[in-house]
């Protein structure tokens, strides 16, 4: 396929100012992503526009992934109700290492650049900026954007100076790329469409030049509808100390059937034929989450390795009963991460064990769940209040509540 072809099939089209898109199926173009490094880590929300570079990548585009030192220092205040607070030079700094050490491990064997807009703001004046951008964006642009008539509106919470200039910040630095890189595209993610306007009118209005942008869908949950970025809540994190492997892994297992194809697109560099042939295995039976395992491997070997799937896949087997609780010995570390712990002895109250491990808030509680069927260990239902000697394997069972793995604890012998 071509690219034009490859990204409208694998879904990474939302807004283009391409006339025709076919263009990118023809020499190569220098292309750029500005990251802002509000986090010390990216999301899977990030992850889907740098599968989109992967793919401008191999098809022989030039690269270049900035995440802003400058832009960092202020925020952008684009769909936010109040005031973000300011970050400190330092922290910035420390989140901008750790995002650059993300995208090196994305684009491992790919060729790319990294720069960092603080390197050529730090040494910009304001009269200067004033006179060279600001006398080229006339008021009434700025003043048409959504987010600026909201937060000046009768129910909004007010703009500071430093939010209203957010807009000419990112928009000089597409104008900077162009002049000292030939960059003539910028992608980025649907909410960021209005900033990104802003730097293709300063390039059309100071160069006479004609520059591009091209927007990704913000990628949803369809179970919940909300978008997957740090902003919603319950983020997924690329951090391994915020989200960890084997959750990762998880994250990708426990996503719907109607959603998995769209993730598989877009989150894998699977070709097309193979990813056909694992949707049409995943029809037959969806109960065995085919795809999901599929996409789950796929996805956590990017980001944090083979020996992390490997990993991940034994302790999701455990949790799900696949595999029997005594063969986690070489992942017991793992499972502890996953799932509440607990101490007893052979005979010890599974009214203790179901409290103590956060299954259960009190004793009253644990007992019924008991009483209801719904305590199970190693997939046997419980109904004595005392655990039996025969039910630990190596020392240690799973304790769980429902019929939901992640309702699960694992209990070991003192």
């Amino acid at each position: 396929m071509t690219l034009s072809q490859e990204l409208t099939w694998r879904g990474f089209t939302n807004q283009t100012t391409y006339k025709d898109i076919s263009v990118l199926d023809g020499d190569p173009i220098t292309f750029y992503l500005g990251m802002d490094p509000s986090a010390d880590s990216l999301t899977i929300g990030n992850l889907a526009v740098a599968m989109m570079i992967r793919h401008f990548i191999d098809h022989g585009h030039r690269a270049i992934m900035l995440v802003g030192g400058a832009t960092g220092l202020i925020g952008d205040p684009d769909g936010k109700d109040d005031e973000r607070l300011l970050k400190s030079h330092e922290e910035v700094t420390a989140y901008k290492t750790k995002i650059a050490a993300q995208y090196d491990r994305i684009f491992a064997g790919q060729s790319f650049e990294h720069v960092d807009n603080y390197d050529w703001f730090k040494d910009i004046g304001y009269l200067e900026f004033l006179r060279d951008v600001g006398k080229h964006v006339p008021m009434s642009q700025m003043l048409g954007r959504q987010f600026v008539q909201d937060r000046l509106g009768e129910m909004g919470s007010g703009l500071s100076y430093a939010e209203f200039s957010y807009a000419l910040i990112q928009g000089y630095d597409f104008l900077h790329l162009y002049r000292t890189k030939g960059a003539t595209l910028q992608l980025c993610g649907s909410d960021q469409w209005g900033n990104s306007i802003a730097g293709v009118e300063l390039i059309r209005r100071i160069e006479g030049v004609e520059a591009n942008i091209w927007s990704v869908p913000l990628v949803v949950n369809k179970a919940t509808g909300k978008k997957f970025g740090k902003s919603e809540g319950g983020a997924v994190w690329l951090d391994p100390t915020k989200t960890t492997p084997t959750a990762f892994y998880q994250f990708w297992i426990n996503c719907d059937d109607d959603g998995i194809e769209d993730y598989a697109k877009i989150y894998t560099m699977l070709p097309r034929d193979e990813l056909e042939d694992i949707m049409t295995k995943h029809h037959q039976n969806p109960a065995e989450r085919f795809a999901q395992r599929r996409v789950a491997e796929e996805v956590t070997r990017l980001i944090h390795g083979d020996e992390a799937v490997r990993i991940a896949q034994k302790v999701t087997d455990v949790l799900t009963g696949r595999l029997p609780v005594a063969e986690a010995g070489d992942v017991l570390a793992e499972l502890r991460l996953e799932v509440p712990t607990a101490m007893t002895h052979e005979t010890g109250s599974v009214i203790s064990a179901l409290v103590d491990s956060g299954l259960a808030q009190s004793n009253g509680q644990a007992r019924r769940l008991l009483q209801g069927n719904a305590v199970s260990v190693n997939g046997v239902k419980l109904t004595d209040e005392n655990f039996n000697p025969r039910l630990f394997q190596s020392g240690r069972l799973l304790l769980r509540r429902g019929k939901a793995y992640k309702d699960s604890a694992l209990i070991e012998l003192a």
